[in-house]
């Protein structure tokens, strides 16, 4: 049976009830899909209406920019890609996460992780890996077919934290096939700094684990912090993902993680942040 477009009344109880209007749907079909473009622009209007002190104004009036950094491969000085950082610019959110929970609580989430995906896009040409926060798998947006990642004219890693809490497992287990299905390439982010979960790893195959900045810190060429997390990349291997290490910032940090068998590597030693996104000079000895 094909999915029909929700009516506008139907639409307006789930608000009032504080429910998200995401449709039961086949597996092979996206979320969203019998959700017309006018029922989601009433949703939306009607949930800002409930958005914290700010977050309505950040949000319609597009308080955030986006800055790049690149994703350099150790062995080839080669981006594979770059990251997309979203920066607020309101003094009421510090951070895009903080905008990211304050629309979280008014179910408008997954339209801001939407339209900053959308900007991320339209300012880079090259291939890409955008973040997406748990709170997204709530609210069905992210495998939309009119999303802005799948008209990128090059590859898109969405990158997934590894913390995602475990009311949300079972919805980001079925999106990220769905994801992949549509030759998207995963990420795991932060790995090494909440749960840890092997098993996270094990069910998502992701293409990529990112170590978080923590596991460098105080490493030297054959300490106990360079044994730990060269013992960490080659069971990352064996799980057949590559590795990204995160946070170098020192010459000492970038050899460790060539090093320790580390495939890719991000940090300010290798290139800042920028509107536009940077090129990295190589080698960098």
């Amino acid at each position: 049976m094909s999915p029909r477009a929700l009516t506008e009344a139907e639409l307006r109880r789930l608000i009032e009830t504080g429910q998200q209007p995401v449709l039961t749907l086949p597996p092979s079909m996206p979320a969203f899909a019998g959700v017309t473009a006018d029922a989601s622009a009433a949703f939306a209007a009607e949930a800002l209406e409930r958005a914290p002190p700010g977050a309505r104004e950040a949000f319609e009036q597009q308080l955030f920019s986006m800055v790049y950094q690149p994703i350099v491969n150790l062995k080839t000085g080669r981006i594979l890609a770059y990251e997309a950082l979203a920066r607020t610019q309101t003094p009421h959110f510090p951070n895009i996460l903080s905008l990211f929970d304050a629309l979280g609580t008014c179910g408008m989430a997954g339209q801001l992780g939407r339209g900053l995906r959308k900007l991320a896009t339209k300012n880079c040409a090259y291939p890409l890996s955008i973040n997406v926060v748990p709170s997204e798998f709530a609210e069905g947006w992210l495998v939309r077919p009119d999303d802005a990642v799948f008209f990128h004219r090059q590859s898109v890693i969405l990158e997934l934290t590894e913390s995602v809490p475990l009311e949300y497992y079972d919805r980001c287990f079925e999106m990220v096939e769905e994801m992949r299905r549509r030759s998207l390439r995963i990420a795991i982010d932060d790995f090494g700094s909440g749960y840890s979960n092997l098993k996270y790893i094990s069910d998502l195959r992701p293409d990529l684990v990112k170590l978080d900045r923590k596991l460098l810190a105080g490493i030297k060429p054959g300490n106990r912090v360079f044994r730990l997390l060269k013992s960490i990349v080659t069971m990352i291997h064996e799980m057949e993902a590559k590795v990204v290490t995160e946070g170098i910032e020192t010459i000492v940090e970038f050899h460790s993680a060539q090093e320790c068998g580390s495939d890719y590597g991000q940090g300010y030693f290798l290139a800042m942040p920028a509107a536009q996104p940077p090129t990295v000079p190589w080698p960098l000895d």
